[in-house]
């Protein structure tokens, strides 16, 4: 009895150490470019190894100096769970303005977030979008998601529905139907957040943190108005989460092994399977795990 159990034992401890090697997910790059525009649109891929039928899909927009590879925590966890995530590269604002001659990053930074560069991003996200239900097969067009960082979460904004006076009114994307917003700043040059935001409509994930703030030459922006776009959406599903450690650039993954990422990761899964209807959704439990780093959160539903 003692061997047999043994056995099956050791043949447990194989099966689960063998499914553990198998991957979770595939990563793919493509070299896209949108030939009407004349703009390369580098994507990163992240996609379940196994999918039942549709994969649901989040389209995810670096902040300013960033690239396809970061936010790769979010990514991971979203494909290790069934949703595929699509991180598109910006070229005009992406890893290239650190660049070049050192005295120059000042106006490269100031050219990477002008009003041209930014209605650019976002016919990036369309582009990529478009190219990926045509090329890329089992993704699932009734559930897709927006989401991104600082002057990503800007791009996702009106991508989703925020409307900039000094914009073209064409810009969202009906095909987003929710929108993962992390340390979102206020538009630049726009004095009223509530006439930007209120059409805004779909349900939003808001993360930040106390020590949140962007700091780059001629522009500051604190916590505060990451709370403040937070109330100004017109969201009829809402939520936010401040957090109590980590400050703007820790919610680009670079500590992967950090509590801050591990907390953010788990949030931004529990809101996409929320919003998509798919089992797992728990904000009472993640707020139970993750309770002694959360400074405030707050659902409006």
């Amino acid at each position: 009895m003692k061997r047999r159990q043994w056995l099956l034992g050791a043949l447990g401890a194989l099966a689960t150490a063998r499914l553990a090697a198998e991957p979770r997910f595939t990563v793919d790059e493509f070299e896209w470019a949108d030939e009407a525009r004349q703009r390369a649109v580098p994507v990163r891929l992240y996609r379940p190894a196994v999918a039942e039928g549709a994969v649901p899909l989040v389209v995810f927009s670096h902040g300013i100096g960033g690239s396809r590879r970061g936010y790769r925590y979010l990514g991971e966890h979203w494909a290790g769970h069934g949703i595929a995530s699509l991180h598109v590269q910006h070229v005009g604002s992406d890893r290239a303005v650190w660049g070049g001659n050192p005295f120059a990053v000042v106006e490269r930074l100031r050219s990477a977030a002008g009003d041209g560069e930014a209605l650019a991003r976002v016919q990036d996200l369309r582009f990529a979008l478009d190219t990926a239900l045509a090329q890329l097969p089992g993704l699932d067009t009734a559930r897709i998601a927006v989401a991104g960082h600082s002057y990503g979460a800007n791009t996702a904004m009106l991508a989703a529905g925020a409307r900039v006076a000094r914009a073209p009114a064409t810009l969202r994307d009906e095909r987003f139907k929710a929108a993962l917003l992390i340390s979102a700043p206020p538009f630049y040059g726009e004095p009223a957040l509530a006439p930007i935001l209120q059409p805004l409509d779909v349900p939003t994930l808001h993360v930040t943190s106390v020590d949140d703030w962007i700091r780059i030459p001629g522009y500051g922006s604190g916590p505060d108005d990451r709370v403040a776009v937070f109330e100004a959406t017109g969201s009829r599903r809402k939520w936010l989460a401040v957090f109590s450690e980590g400050n703007h650039s820790s919610f680009v993954g670079r500590a992967e092994g950090s509590r801050l990422v591990a907390a953010t990761r788990e949030l931004a899964l529990a809101f996409t399977q929320q919003v998509f209807e798919l089992p797992g959704a728990d904000f009472d439990g993640w707020r139970e795990r993750h309770g002694a780093l959360v400074e405030r959160f707050v659902s409006r539903t």
